[in-house]
């Protein structure tokens, strides 16, 4: 039986987003076991996508009929103010009439503006999942998630983290050999290691307010590997253990001890990008050992330091630059 897919598409719309799940469906269909995707929009006609490309002849979700699945792409727009009235009728009228509702990246933002989402996990691209948290106060969000599933809805983390969500319907559909052999054909994971905080930028938390916690997360980001223990930090800004504490919570949502491992995690990626040994790293980071670095970067990242350093360090020779480096 042929599953029928609706992807909710429209002006603005990232155009991974959209293109990378259609490129898994076809590739199942092509090892027989065919999707029927449908572009939706609220209004059909050609969509502009924010990269510029046209996707023409979207059907208007009024006359898209029953579908199986519905998948909301997403857009930076999303994050940044609430969905236009004619996106969140289009996408309700088709969440209606679905068996199964996904969403992808920042598409998340219409399912729980509609409130589908509420009392569930979910999850979006790490750079909006605490604007989501605070606008929708009643979904909960897993930031570190590339993609979760509660009940019938499935939401997945940024962009091309759409392909992980698609591969995982088909999967669900057809099992995990049909899902593991389309993932060859695209040369990704079929699974990905880690989740997607190991792709964040660093230290993604709001500055100081106040001039006392400011002066002193500065002096911590200058020199992650000094003594930063909860007694010396408040020593050095000559206020109690109880106090600071207090100040961390209340302007920055963390302890001291959590803000400072962040640092010095933050600063260890860095050095192993730069060609720096995981023994290296973990010294001059502040972090101590390699055992208290390995740790660290499970906690936080879901992988290893020599698995992050595979994955995002240049291939380019250390030293080389770009005009002679070898093609």
């Amino acid at each position: 039986m042929t599953h029928r897919v609706a992807l909710l598409v429209f002006d603005g719309v990232t155009l991974l987003d959209a293109s990378g799940p259609l490129e898994v469906l076809h590739q199942a269909g092509r090892l027989g076991h065919p999707y029927a995707p449908v572009l939706a929009s609220p209004y059909g006609g050609d969509v502009t996508t924010a990269s510029g490309v046209a996707l023409a002849r979207t059907v208007p979700a009024a006359e898209v009929g029953p579908v199986d699945t519905l998948m909301v792409a997403g857009a930076d727009a999303l994050a940044e103010r609430p969905p236009d009235e004619d996106l969140l009728a289009a996408a309700d009228l088709l969440a209606g009439r679905a068996e199964r509702v996904a969403s992808v990246c920042s598409g998340a933002f219409v399912l729980a503006e509609l409130g589908l989402l509420d009392g569930r996990r979910a999850t979006t691209h790490w750079r909006h999942a605490k604007t989501l948290a605070r606008r929708h106060p009643r979904v909960r969000v897993e930031p570190d998630a590339l993609h979760v599933r509660d009940g019938r809805y499935l939401t997945s983390a940024g962009i091309s983290a759409g392909i992980d969500l698609t591969l995982a319907l088909v999967e669900d559909d057809h099992g995990a050999e049909v899902a593991r052999e389309a993932a060859r054909e695209l040369v990704v994971f079929m699974q990905r290691p880690g989740g997607q905080s190991q792709f964040s930028t660093a230290l993604a938390t709001p500055p100081a307010r106040s001039d006392l916690l400011g002066s002193l997360t500065a002096s911590v980001l200058a020199d992650p590997g000094a003594d930063h223990s909860l007694s010396a930090m408040a020593a050095a800004a000559a206020v109690s253990t109880r106090h600071l504490t207090r100040l961390f919570r209340s302007e920055l949502s963390t302890t001291p001890a959590r803000w400072v491992e962040r640092v010095r995690l933050d600063r260890a990626q860095q050095l192993l990008l730069d060609g720096h040994s995981v023994t290296s790293a973990a010294r001059h980071s502040g972090l101590g050992s390699d055992e208290t670095l390995r740790r660290a970067f499970a906690r936080h990242l879901g992988t290893t330091p020599t698995e992050y350093r595979r994955r995002f360090a240049t291939t380019r020779p250390r030293g080389a630059s770009a005009a002679t480096a070898p093609a």
